[in-house]
C-alpha cells in the first residue's frame, strides 16, 4: 500500500522511533508502514495521523486511477 507517512513524519521533524514511541508501536513497524509492506489498523492510521497533524487522506489515500 502506497502512503505518504514517511514524508509526513520528515516535515513534523520525528525520527522514525520517535514516531513510533508516541503512537506505542516499534519502530520496525513504522519501517514497514512506510515501505508499504505492512496495512496498519484505522486505529493506527489515525493515531499516526494526530501525532504527525494530517488527515487521513494525507496520509493514507489511494487513488484508484493510479494503481
Amino acid at each position: 500500500m502506497k502512503n505518504n507517512v514517511k514524508i509526513a513524519r520528515v516535515q513534523a521533524e520525528l525520527t522514525q522511533q520517535q514516531l513510533a514511541q508516541k503512537i506505542g508501536v516499534t519502530r520496525q513497524t513504522i519501517s514497514l508502514i512506510e515501505k508499504g509492506k505492512y496495512n496498519p489498523s484505522l486505529k493506527l492510521c489515525l493515531d499516526i495521523c494526530h501525532t504527525v497533524d494530517k488527515t487521513l487522506d494525507e496520509i493514507f489515500w489511494i487513488d484508484k486511477e493510479s494503481e
